[in-house]
């Protein structure tokens, strides 16, 4: 970027060898400092605008102005008759304020709402909350100072239940606040929320018609409970934290009376799980041993995998071992052992009140890896582990777990009776050590599941639960997954259908408070899937003798008390104490909650108040589109597709956009309880809403996790600024020329477009197409990308500093007339494009444009759609060539230390394009020759010459820098002496035939050298400086011959001097057509008499009506190229100017 361009884009400096956006700023004067702006609905076409961009004081304006005009009300309702479009807000919960995952969500889902209502689409944009389950209880629990279900109990379930709904409320109520000020667009008024009567219903519903299918049982499955919590969590409800936990090998004596001897060697990382071993599993092809090992002088037979022996042996700290026998899995099946804690747990498996049949025996599983951790042999409790349970119930084993809801063993328990599980594995190892079954015990670092709310360690346990057996349906909805269309499609193809295709019955019971009551009511008060163990007494399990109740009004016409199905709350304070009898059977609800999973999973029917009301289903069933981030592939994504299948064979959402994870800038993740979190707050109070939407909105939304960019965001809040200064630079011309908009448009100026006009023109248009294709592939980052860069690049760097003398032309220009027609055009559509991103600064640039005309919000406007007559790709492809040179000549600038407002005597473009490209075939040597005047121009060059295929600017030379590893072995002795030729020579043409002859004339006698010798060098002549550039796959080179000229020097100095006098017409913010009194003095002689040459341009570029002597004005001493120039301005009345 050239210096001009950093001011341009600041928005400071003078006009002279600026941009326009510049001008605006200086000599424009619009006059209003940051902020000191009317209200947006007040402002006039064309009014002034704050000379600075505040995203602060913007935000403050348009939010009074949408609240003052119902914006949203009014953009709502324009779309009425549009197609409809269902989307469907994802539930954050109501359990804290937004963080930076939440607002990138939520923000993208108001981009595209915002964008799809411009494409005319009447959009369904009800905002959800996710108000109950266990992020609510454990906030509530907090607060309350409990530390236990127990805790809940003696404060009195109605009491607390009462509690988490004050708290999802005022939760509730700081969440929205949050949404708003990111300005995000949604029915704030009418939300939808889990907690009402008509949502829950949605959820009675869909369970209702699962049960329909015979999809609804009770029983026993091995589930993941938290302790503290006491209740049931789902798979992807567990965290995982590196802890340290015991590692032990221990010793299953086998049965002698089966004929073996010795011991079975298992290992595991919760000794707890022993009391409940049930059997050991093998891999049935795997290899196994027998060894004779020794310790001590004593040995013993041990029988374990045989890629395990060292590891193991060594682990035990064993002398010696002699392998006796080599077994194969399935050789081991059979074989029965001792539990090694019948002493302590006489009711074990195998033994006491749980002597069954095939426990403590051996069998194959598919859950052993003979590779892997351990032994190869498993130690296996259905009881508790999740392929154990699986396992044991195919082999027909009965289920023994111990431990209840709490953690705690109950009385089956033995001695450890009483005792929280993960406290007793102290207790058992010291046991297994003193019966001589402890072959080793350690410690191990591994990944372990928490609770996802209270951060407490999982355990696994049996209890009996209500599921919706999925597995049931498994076709079904792999075949469903295949009508939604997933954006990027690699998640639905791979992620979601793998964990889809492996996902065990939903086990949709919660053992809690806060939630939505399970509506199945069973004979008996006592029977109840209570998360205990315990078998229920008068109900034999049969769905047939359960009653699930659908709706309320099926609720008040069951139940024996009086209910008002249009005010009757559904929480458990008020079903628990409803029953149901029926022929002589009295029917009581089981306590249980709803997953809260299963709360969200109706979302796309709760958003439609269904089945309370069936219009809004009928018509807009399934979802259009719904929009999270990628753990929802185990969560939400996943329990809508589910609860949809089972409730209506159909997937409930047609489209989804995944995105990832917000992350802190260095990479790690976001954790509120860690305090590792970026606050959008934050980050809204240094840079503004619309640069943090802009920074959230320009990385990719599918599927990748996002580093939050501090320095990206101030980028984004530098390159609105830019946009502000685009757009308020033509506002003071029009205003002072009264360009009335309405009254010519494009085709009434078409003849009298210049060149640029037409090639903005067609870039606008190459962009809205570039722009509409990426939001429709859900690519917003590259929208963005699309649109900065035309905003940036073409319309600041380019257009509106070429554009920007013909805002002096006379008020009747025909050219300054297209001018403005061009720019209108441009700024309007920009402010349109702006308006989904960044819907605040989108506001205050359309009304300065169009004032009350327009539509009374930007958000009301059509997106707009590319005009193919105006596009023009070849003209597009010109000014790439122009820019590109344009460019690298101003990086030869640099080199050179040649400001851009000092002339050039000339500029070479020497286009390295292959000779088959002859002159006049259109090449990128053609295109400079045509478009020569524009680059001469940008360049504020004196001639433009070019150099093209099969062509070599003759006043280059060469020299070449040798390769002494690869000239010494050529040459030997005579290295020295060829490389010093080497040195000084010459060439015109960078060959190595040119070289051989400049060194064997300097050396008198030929040489002979290769291409890999040498790397030749560029000189250019004395005053010129170089640099590359690269347009339409070809390079070049642009050289900028900067010799000063006692000419160059005259309008170099003048132009120097124009730039000081703007400058103070700025600082004394005098209006653009202010005319003024001009007296300038310089110290130098020779400098005197060259700015003299070109009084006439400095009175014309600064308005001074008047040079001459300024008796009372502002007076300034400026240093300009080491020379002092004295300069005084004082403005001139309306009436002195007119003399």
């Amino acid at each position: 970027m050239s210096t001009e361009d950093a001011e341009t884009e600041a928005g400071n400096g003078a006009t002279e060898g600026t941009a326009a956006g510049e001008e605006a700023a200086g000599d424009a004067s619009a006059g209003d400092a940051a902020g000191d702006a009317p209200p947006v609905g007040d402002r006039e076409r064309f009014a002034d605008v704050p000379d600075q961009y505040d995203p602060d004081a913007v935000e403050d304006r348009v939010f009074d102005f949408w609240d003052e005009t119902d914006a949203y009300e009014r953009t709502v309702d324009h779309r009425a008759d549009g197609e409809d479009f269902f989307f469907v807000d994802g539930p954050p919960y109501t359990s804290g304020a937004a963080h930076m995952g939440t607002t990138w969500n939520k923000v993208l889902k108001d981009c595209y709402v915002r964008y799809l209502r411009m494409q005319g689409y009447d959009v369904t944009d009800r905002p959800g909350y996710d108000m109950h389950g266990l992020p609510i209880e454990t906030r509530v629990e907090e607060r309350l100072g409990f530390e236990n279900k127990k805790d809940i109990q003696e404060f009195g379930e109605d009491a607390f239940i009462e509690e988490c709904k004050a708290y999802a409320d005022e939760q509730l109520a700081g969440l929205k606040s949050d949404f708003q000020s990111f300005g995000v667009w949604m029915d704030w008024d009418d939300p939808y929320k889990t907690v009402n009567p008509e949502y829950m219903e949605a959820a009675w519903w869909g369970f209702e018609q699962a049960h329909q299918r015979g999809l609804v049982e009770q029983g026993q499955r091995s589930i993941s409970q938290c302790p503290r919590c006491e209740t049931a969590i789902a798979n992807n409800e567990v965290e995982y934290e590196d802890v340290e936990d015991p590692s032990v090998y221990v010793k299953f004596e086998l049965d002698e009376a089966d004929g073996h001897e010795g011991s079975l060697v298992i290992w595991t990382t919760t000794p707890w799980t022993i009391p409940a071993n049930t059997f050991v599993a093998v891999d049935e092809d795997g290899t196994y041993v027998a060894v004779d090992a020794t310790k001590g002088g004593e040995t013993e037979r041990l029988y374990l995998a045989e890629p395990k022996v060292e590891e193991v042996l060594s682990t035990g700290r064993y002398d010696d071992y002699e392998v006796v026998e080599e077994l194969s899995g399935a050789d081991l099946v059979g074989w029965t052992y001792e539990h090694p804690l019948r002493a302590e747990v006489p009711d074990a498996p195998g033994g006491g009140a749980n002597d069954f049949d095939g426990a403590l025996e051996v069998y194959t599983a598919d859950y052993v890896d003979t590779e892997g951790e351990g032994t190869g042999l498993v130690h296996s409790a259905p009881g508790h582990g999740e392929e154990d349970f699986e396992r044991g119930r195919d082999l027909g084993l009965d289920t023994f777990c111990p431990v209840g809801a709490d953690g705690v063993y109950g009385e089956a328990a033995g001695e450890y009776s009483g005792q929280f599980v993960k406290e007793a594995d102290e207790n058992i190892i010291a046991d297994l050590e003193a019966s001589g079954a402890m072959l080793h015990a350690g410690r191990t670092h591994h990944s372990y599941g928490h609770c996802w709310r209270c951060d407490t360690g999982i355990i696994q346990i049996v209890t009996d639960q209500w599921f919706i057996t999925i597995t049931d349906i498994k076709d079904e909805l792999l075949d469903n997954i295949g009508e939604s269309e997933w954006y990027p499609s690699w998640a639905r193809d791979n992620r979601f259908r793998d964990f889809v295709q492996d996902a065990p019955d939903w086990n949709v019971s919660r053992q809690r408070y806060w939630g939505i009551p399970i509506p199945i009511w069973i004979p008996s008060a006592d029977s109840s899937a209570n998360g205990d163990g315990e078998a229920t007494d008068d109900w034999d399990g049969s769905m047939d003798q359960a009653v699930v109740i659908g709706d309320r009004e099926e609720l008040a016409e069951r139940v024996d008390q009086d209910v008002d199905p249009d005010t009757v709350d559904l929480h458990k304070d008020t079903v628990d104490d409803l029953t149901i009898t029926e022929d002589g059977q009295t029917y009581e609800r089981v306590p249980d909650v709803f997953d809260v999973w299963l709360d969200s999973s109706v979302a796309t029917w709760g958003t439609l108040n269904f089945p309370e009301e069936t219009n809004a289903y009928d018509d807009l069933w399934p979802a259009d589109l719904i929009i999270e981030a990628h753990d929802q592939t185990r969560g939400w994504f996943w329990s809508q597709l589910g609860m949809g299948t089972a409730a209506t064979g159909e997937i409930p959402y047609d489209q989804v956009l995944m995105h990832g994870y917000a992350n802190m800038p260095d990479g790690r993740g976001m954790s509120k309880s860690k305090g590792i979190l970026v606050d959008p707050h934050e980050v809204i109070d240094d840079y503004g809403v619309d640069p943090m939407r802009l920074f959230l909105l320009s990385v990719t939304a599918q599927g990748e996790d996002m580093n939050f960019s501090w320095d990206e965001t101030a980028e984004m809040q530098r390159r609105l600024n830019i946009l502000w200064n685009v757009a308020r630079f033509p506002l003071p011309y029009m205003r002072s020329d009264g360009f009335d908009p309405d009254a010519v448009e494009l085709d009434d100026v078409e003849d009298d477009l210049e060149l640029v006009d037409e090639w903005v023109l067609s870039r606008l248009q190459s962009v809205k197409t570039a722009m509409t294709e990426h939001m429709d592939d859900f690519e917003n980052d590259k929208a963005v990308d699309a649109l900065l860069e035309f905003v940036v690049e073409d319309v600041s760097r380019f257009y509106v500093q070429v554009v920007r003398e013909r805002m002096w032309d006379e008020e009747e220009s025909p050219s300054k007339r297209a001018a403005y027609v061009t720019l209108y055009t441009v700024l309007e559509e920009v402010a349109a494009l702006f308006a989904p991103f960044t819907p605040f600064v989108a506001e205050e640039v359309y009304s300065s444009l169009t004032g009350d005309a327009g539509h009374p919000t930007v958000h009301m406007c059509d997106w707009p759609e590319p005009d193919d007559g105006w596009r023009d790709a070849e003209l597009e492809d010109d000014i790439e060539v122009v820019r590109a040179v344009e460019e690298a000549g101003s990086n030869a600038r640099q080199q050179a230390e040649r400001k851009l407002r000092w002339p050039v005597q000339r500029v070479v473009v020497d286009v390295d394009e292959d000779e088959s490209v002859e002159e006049g075939t259109g090449g990128v040597a053609d295109t400079v020759r045509l478009r020569a005047d524009i680059l001469a121009d940008r360049l504020n060059a004196r001639d433009i010459e070019v150099v093209g295929a099969g062509h070599s600017w003759g006043e280059l030379t060469y020299s070449a820098e040798a390769d002494m590893s690869r000239l010494g072995p050529a040459f030997g002795d005579d290295a020295g002496r060829v490389m010093n030729a080497l040195n000084d020579a010459r060439v015109a043409d960078p060959t190595v035939e040119a070289l051989e002859a400049a060194v064997s004339e300097a050396i008198g006698e030929d040489v002979d050298l290769e291409p890999e010798m040498v790397e030749f060098v560029r000189h250019t002549p004395e005053g010129v400086a170089g640099a590359e550039f690269e347009a339409l796959e070809c390079d070049g080179v642009v050289y900028v011959d900067t010799t000063l000229t006692e000419d160059i020097e005259s309008e170099g100095y003048a132009r120097e001097v124009i730039r000081r006098v703007q400058e103070m017409r700025k600082e004394l913010d005098l209006d653009m057509e202010a005319s003024i009194r001009l007296e300038y003095s310089v110290a130098d002689e020779r400098v005197a008499e060259l700015v003299a040459e070109h009084d006439d341009l400095v009175a014309e570029e600064v308005r001074a009506t008047e040079v001459g002597d300024v008796s009372d004005g502002y007076r300034k001493t400026w240093d300009v190229e080491g020379v002092d120039v004295e300069i005084a301005i004082e403005e001139l009345a309306a009436s002195e100017a007119s003399d």
